[in-house]
């Protein structure tokens, strides 16, 4: 019982904050992912520069 109690006190996110925040969430992984791929490829080709 005291767990419906206090679901009851939760304050739960619109349908329009959750998909606004899932969009920021995509959008920010995107650009995470596209930061550590050119960081990749930029140290891979001057580490194969350097071993040649």
């Amino acid at each position: 019982m005291e767990v419906k109690a206090e679901l009851t006190k939760v304050s739960w996110s619109s349908r329009d904050e959750l998909i606004g925040s899932t969009f920021v969430i995509i959008g920010i992984t995107f650009i995470i992912a596209l930061f550590v791929g050119m960081i990749d490829l930029i140290l891979s080709k001057i580490l194969s520069l350097l071993f040649r």
